[in-house]
């Protein structure tokens, strides 16, 4: 787990990136790593606002409000030189400049070189969504070699079934790729009314699950059902081997 490196990568916004960010991140934390985290978006870096897990701003838009993919430079800077375990989440905004970036510099053997084990995440969504993250996500297993892949399957937006009727994990896409894939976690569809609404107030609040359990704005049983969710995802990232 230590000085090992996550990035969370997806070309579509509102995919859940910054959700699996902050729920890594803890996950991590709860382990007892010493958790560096750091965000690249450059118009809305959620990440930033959970003060608890102590997090870094990277900015990479200059002056003219264009996305400069040397500064890109100063994130590589703080991989190198420090220790630690590190989550990157990455903007939609920021997302293509960050792949080629990666891609153009050989990142990934270069921190493999330097003893860091790179993780590369990224998320698929059922639903309407489905085909454009599964293009996403075969965009970035095919662009970047050497780093295994993280699929975080987000039922939040609908079934993980395509239009006829096959399973995600069934696809070309997925087939094409299943080598690749260290591991699997799956972001289960939950009652809206009750789940969906507590996870909605959680993610406003910007609070991590901790600091949930010990605030007096959220009652006994939205702190269960909070608590069930982070012990569900918790579960399965411990069965995946960082």
């Amino acid at each position: 787990m230590e000085n090992t490196i996550h990035f969370i990568l997806q070309g579509k916004g509102g995919a859940g990136k910054s959700f699996i960010s902050v729920m890594l991140a803890q996950f991590f934390k709860s382990k007892g790593a010493d958790l560096k985290a750091f965000d690249t978006d450059a118009e809305n870096a959620t990440l930033c606002y959970y003060k608890a897990l102590n997090p870094q701003h990277i900015p990479v838009m200059n002056e003219s409000r264009i996305i400069d993919a040397k500064r890109f430079d100063a994130l590589m800077e703080k991989l190198l030189t420090e220790e630690g375990t590190f989550v990157i989440d990455n903007g939609a905004n920021t997302f293509s400049p960050l792949l080629a970036y990666i891609v153009e510099n050989d990142v990934v053997n270069f921190l493999s070189d330097s003893g860091k084990k790179v993780y590369i995440h990224t998320v698929v969504c059922g639903g309407a969504d489905l085909a454009d993250t599964a293009n996403g996500f075969n965009s970035i297993a095919q662009g970047i070699d050497g780093a295994p892949l993280v699929l975080w399957l987000n039922e939040h937006f609908g079934s993980m079934k395509t239009d006829a009727g096959k399973d995600f994990t069934e696809t070309k896409a997925f087939k094409a790729n299943e080598a690749r894939v260290h591991g699997v976690v799956t972001l289960e569809s939950r009652n809206a009314q009750t789940y969906g609404e507590d996870i909605r107030k959680m993610n406003t609040k910007r609070l991590t699950i901790e600091e949930v359990m010990q605030s007096p704005d959220f009652a006994l049983m939205e702190k269960q059902r909070l608590r069930n969710v982070a012990k569900d995802i918790f579960g399965q990232l411990e069965k995946i081997e960082f």
